[in-house]
């Protein structure tokens, strides 16, 4: 068998083992409260599932995953974004309303993410279209963020990707002032870090995003903290472990702070 096709069988091997085929039988879970949860995750595209499975796995184990997103979204809402219109369009919003709808009515899901950071603005229609199946709604940066502003001093906030930039640093407000706290934050995009990840480039994107961070802490000596605004951008973690040892502050993770506060509240029911 040649390299090229070892390399593939490996791929769909690691990816198999992550992603599992559906079935009805609950997992094993080494947490008792996480034993038989549902946990509806409400993707902007399809690609980024590999990102909250990974994540998910780690933090909710036994937790049963179910997907929804389509590139649809994404095209739509960069399209919007390049014209200079409302960015998340409407559509969107209502179409992630409707995704939530359907994850409740077809398996029953006990909580529901959102995992992309754009549309973000999507999460208080669904929270209002839930509220009659009594399901809570989780955004994923939302614990990011009010950890960020509860650290105190200003915050450095990274993306790979424009149409992201605006409603991260909305969230970013909207929570100082959830917490009475205010806020200042510094930003930095990096759009060739996202085009490095989308060629395959993980460690590329990840360097990248360390550099971007190297370069905001030699400008500005007052950042506390760097949160980084997409899930995709998780994965820098992989290549920088501990943060606070390689940049002097820490580096959240919508990844690991956003299952984190649901694994809280599917073991509170």
């Amino acid at each position: 068998m040649n390299e090229d096709l070892k390399k593939d069988i490996e791929l769909f091997s690691r990816y198999m083992a992550l992603t599992e085929t559906p079935t009805l039988e609950d997992a094993p879970s080494p947490d008792p409260g996480l034993r038989g949860k549902k946990l509806g995750i409400v993707n902007g595209s399809s690609w980024i599932t590999l990102f909250a499975n990974y994540f998910a796995r780690k933090i909710l184990p036994g937790v049963k995953l179910i997907n929804v997103g389509n590139e649809g979204v994404q095209l739509n809402f960069m399209d919007a974004h390049s014209k200079g219109l409302p960015c998340p369009p409407q559509i969107n919003i209502d179409l992630f309303v409707r995704y939530s709808e359907d994850l409740v009515r077809l398996y029953g899901v006990d909580a529901i993410i959102i995992t992309c950071s754009t549309m973000n603005r999507a999460a208080s229609a669904v929270r209002d279209a839930m509220k009659k199946h009594n399901v809570p709604v989780v955004q994923i940066d939302e614990a990011m963020m009010e950890e960020a502003v509860a650290k105190g001093g200003k915050v450095l906030v990274v993306a790979t990707h424009g149409p992201t930039v605006r409603n991260t640093q909305e969230l970013l407000k909207e929570s100082a002032e959830k917490l009475g706290k205010s806020v200042s934050f510094a930003g930095a995009t990096v759009e060739e870090a996202f085009h490095l990840l989308g060629r395959g480039g993980v460690a590329a994107h990840n360097k990248v995003v360390a550099d971007a961070i190297r370069e905001a802490a030699t400008r500005d000596e007052e950042i506390s903290v760097c949160v980084l605004a997409q899930l995709s951008m998780a994965v820098f973690k992989l290549s920088y472990p501990d943060p606070v040892a390689e940049f002097g502050f820490p580096v959240l993770t919508s990844g690991e702070t956003g299952f984190e506060r649901v694994k809280r509240i599917l073991k509170q029911q």
